[in-house]
């Protein structure tokens, strides 16, 4: 199985806001060592302040680590592409969505970065469109009218239509009711399989992850507590923390079925 992506020791340190550290830096991870496989989708779980999102951050190129390597191995050459081969949707997918601007227009624009004029953009859209689940009106609706439900699938519809490699999901089900984090995880595996894209899924939740993702990393005060798969994550954990997290978790999923490939 091709290793896409790889970590070696990263870590990283952020500037202390507190008054008594000034000058000092604190550590949010530390000795982050691991693989991810092409095709595959891996969870990143753990505690509010366990490191999650600033890893995402890491690995999407917003912020670089101090110390330790970060290895990809695409398939295809972006060197002079403007757009990256790894991006990511935040929790809060409404700050991308301009509110007075066209749906269309974001969406295109994107895709003009990614590959100029030599492509049919009107098409893309509205294909981008249909494989998050919504038809080609929207192209005409400006920001303002979307529900947070669909400022989402809108960002994730521009997010695809550049067709990266790897996407990192950062707490995509927050705010959802049952039903709506089901619907949720049901359109990504099926863009994961269309799109062959490689996924990351942040999430607290790991009873979630457990219905999507073929393996799941967990983070404790920015260390790998554990990364396994998924069903060993579950029958077998090795970490007390990794227990108190599946406890934790409340969704009930006893019937419930998302079988990753």
């Amino acid at each position: 199985m091709k290793i896409l992506l790889k970590t070696e020791n990263l870590h990283y340190d952020a500037p202390s806001n507190e008054v008594f550290s000034k000058g000092k830096n604190f550590r949010i991870l530390n000795n982050i060592s691991f693989e991810l496989f092409e095709n595959e989708i891996l969870g990143i779980a753990g505690e509010s302040g366990s490191g999650k999102t600033t890893l995402a951050k890491l690995l999407a190129g917003i912020i670089f680590s101090n110390n330790g390597k970060l290895t990809f191995n695409f398939n295809n050459d972006w060197s002079g592409i403007k757009t990256k081969p790894v991006q990511i949707l935040f929790q809060n997918s409404s700050e991308i969505i301009n509110p007075i601007r066209k749906v269309g227009e974001l969406i295109e624009e994107a895709i003009r970065i990614k590959f100029g004029e030599k492509v049919n953009s009107d098409e893309m859209t509205i294909s981008s469109l249909r494989l998050v689940g919504l038809n080609e009106d929207f192209t005409e609706r400006r920001g303002f009218e979307l529900s947070g439900g669909e400022q989402q699938r809108v960002a994730l519809a521009r997010i695809i239509s550049v067709e990266p490699e790897i996407l990192i999901l950062d707490e995509p089900f927050s705010a959802q009711d049952v039903e709506s984090q089901l619907n949720f995880l049901k359109l990504i595996k099926k863009i994961s399989e269309e799109k062959k894209i490689t996924l990351i899924i942040v999430s607290h939740d790991l009873n979630l992850l457990k219905l999507i993702c073929n393996r799941i990393m967990i983070l404790s005060k920015g260390e790998i507590a554990e990364i396994d798969k998924t069903e060993k994550i579950f029958s077998a954990p090795h970490s007390d923390y990794t227990r108190q997290l599946i406890k934790a978790s409340t969704l009930e999923i006893d019937n419930l079925k998302i079988t990753p490939k």
